[in-house]
């Protein structure tokens, strides 16, 4: 007798594509672009309406915003750095508060994240409801950062 079971969906099993976030960011859809790419995902991978499922691609697109928000934060910090180095001692240092700015959301986000997924009572939800947050969080923060970038 041959029994055949269902084999847990895996992180290569996922059909993922950044392309539907990159092509909502180039038509300037800001914060709506976040989890294009992990709807689109969930619909195309078989078990993509799992929580491993959408935990995965959610995941993957969290990946890729926090990619770019690091990307964003350092070319920011070199050129508010830069700045600072060329004007007088006593005025602000832009580039510290950067850094102190980016270090209180981390907290912030962190802890956002925690209390939403303790909304789902230790159940399943709680995994990807967490990766959720981080993935829109994230994005709302490298948007933040790339639009005061373009301001200076």
């Amino acid at each position: 007798m041959l029994i055949l079971s269902a084999t847990p969906l895996v992180a290569q099993d996922l059909v993922f594509d950044i392309a539907p976030v990159e092509a909502c960011i180039r038509a300037n859809g800001g914060e709506a672009c976040a989890g294009k790419a992990a709807s689109a995902c969930m619909e195309a991978t078989p078990g993509g309406g799992t929580t491993v499922g959408m935990g995965g691609c959610l995941d993957r697109e969290r990946a890729q915003w926090d990619g770019w928000l690091n990307t964003v934060y350092q070319q920011l910090y070199a050129k508010l750095a830069a700045q600072d180095a060329q004007i007088q001692s006593y005025a602000p240092k832009q580039a510290e508060a950067l850094r102190d700015m980016q270090r209180a959301w981390i907290e912030f986000r962190d802890a956002k994240c925690g209390y939403e997924a303790a909304q789902w009572g230790g159940g399943t939800g709680a995994g990807p409801a967490a990766v959720n947050c981080h993935l829109h969080a994230t994005a709302r923060q490298m948007l933040y950062l790339q639009s005061s970038q373009l301001g200076h």
